[in-house]
């Protein structure tokens, strides 16, 4: 008798061991995340194109990682990453002054009344980010990479050599540069960034490699068959359903 309540002891320790495994899988942890009831009705209508949960997966995001959310817009990405990476991690939400004004009042309703206190806001220009040495596991760069051939009276030219230096720099040794963004006719180089918003992913891995970081990694997670990828991002008829490129590069 005593021997077979050992044996069940053993069996529901077993059982309790690998529920605690379950649950704390890093898909879970995303999962988790992406459910969150604190996030916006917008946000959760956003996430049937942008797909937080496969993306982040692909990315590897995980709890303790410190995250650089890269030009992090009204901060859609900043508050999901945030759920992920807990109180042992920290999500940095860079912006500019070009990119406040273009996402006007999306930055107070995310961030006001310190409703997101693991977000640390950033707000830095291209040619100093301040971004630190060796400082994040990850840099999420979320269609914010053509941003650095495109020019504007808003927006100067971008010393491309200097700007990736920066990035590489801020990275810790193996860590992750995730890029995602809306791709343009195969052949076109970095044009389309100027007229479309969009760029040639062949030209992004090439360009992306050369700055000293290695390639590791796409998803089809965020394709669109449908998207002839000649019209304008911001069309209504295609705003948020583009075909976009997923990609994930390591520092070398």
């Amino acid at each position: 008798m005593k021997n077979t309540n050992k044996f069940v002891v053993v069996i529901l320790l077993g059982l309790f061991s690998s529920s605690v495994t379950l649950a704390d899988s890093p898909a879970n942890i995303i999962e988790k995340a992406v459910n969150n009831p604190a996030r916006s009705d917008k946000d959760r209508e956003r996430d049937k194109t942008s797909k937080p949960a496969e993306v982040l997966g692909f990315f590897d995001v995980k709890p303790g990682m410190k995250i650089l959310d890269f030009l992090s817009g009204g901060g859609y990405w900043s508050e999901v990453m945030a759920g992920v990476v807990g109180e042992n991690g920290q999500v940095v939400a860079h912006t500019n002054e070009a990119y406040k004004k273009f996402v006007g009042d999306a930055i107070t309703e995310r961030f006001g009344n310190d409703r997101l206190p693991a977000v640390k806001r950033l707000t830095t220009e291209m040619p100093a980010l301040e971004l630190g040495s060796e400082t994040y596991d990850l840099i999420l760069m979320v269609m914010t990479y053509h941003d650095v051939y495109y020019v504007a009276d808003y927006w100067p030219v971008v010393d491309r050599e200097g700007f990736f230096k920066q990035i590489h720099s801020a990275l810790k040794p193996g860590g992750i540069l995730a890029i995602i963004d809306h791709s343009a006719k195969p052949g076109t180089g970095k044009s389309a960034a100027q007229t479309l918003h969009r760029i040639d992913e062949d030209f992004a891995r090439k360009d992306i490699e050369s700055a000293g970081f290695k390639f590791e990694a796409s998803s089809d997670v965020l394709r669109n068959a449908d998207d002839d990828r000649t019209i304008q991002v911001f069309e209504e008829t295609i705003r948020r359903k583009t075909d976009r490129f997923v990609h994930r590069y390591v520092k070398n």
